[in-house]
């Protein structure tokens, strides 16, 4: 199952990540690059509905998949929130928070996978909603302007951005709540 559909279009929204922070750095205008970015980060990211969409759709579910596809989503916002703060569109601290959380609560499913405990760990609601916040956020205060000249992207993006990272803390504390039983029961061992 390497090489399905849905499989080889989360391998796309992978290879081209460096094309969405390429774009930054190729000497495009500045509205250019804005409008390229959000457009192409729009994209991948339906790339995400899209790969699962088909891999039921085509019956192509796969464990690989199931392992690449959250990873292609991480390289994802960790990249683009990268280039934000390079580009002064998001704070350091919102960085470190997402980016910080991504790297705990996977470290803690794949060691509450191995000792058979992964159910515990499973994705719940609130992460859900926090990584549509997060997908809503990023490509705002990648636009940078003023969306229908009304409506000011950066304001919104930064407001759903801490927004995102409140909800990124609250789905780590949930996560590790749900964890803890079984990681006490293992200490005691």
């Amino acid at each position: 199952m390497f090489f399905t559909v849905p499989t080889l279009l989360t391998w796309t929204r992978i290879l081209a990540i460096p094309l969405l922070v390429g774009v930054f750095y190729i000497g495009l205008p500045r509205h250019t690059q804005n409008l390229v970015a959000t457009v192409m980060f729009i994209v991948f990211a339906a790339t995400d509905w899209l790969d699962g969409y088909l891999a039921r759709k085509l019956d192509q579910q796969s464990s690989f998949g199931a392992f690449l596809d959250p990873v292609a989503d991480k390289f994802l916002v960790c990249a683009s929130l990268l280039v934000l703060v390079d580009q002064q569109r998001a704070d350091v601290f919102v960085a470190l928070i997402i980016i910080g959380r991504e790297i705990a609560i996977s470290a803690l499913r794949e060691w509450m996978a191995q000792i058979g405990a992964s159910r515990s760990v499973a994705v719940h609601m609130i992460g859900k909603i926090k990584t549509t916040v997060q997908m809503v956020a990023i490509p705002f205060l990648l636009f940078e302007g003023r969306l229908f000249g009304a409506i000011d992207t950066l304001r919104w993006g930064t407001w759903l951005i801490w927004t995102a990272a409140i909800l990124t803390v609250w789905s780590m504390v949930y996560y590790l709540q749900k964890a803890l039983p079984e990681i006490r029961r293992r200490v005691k061992k």
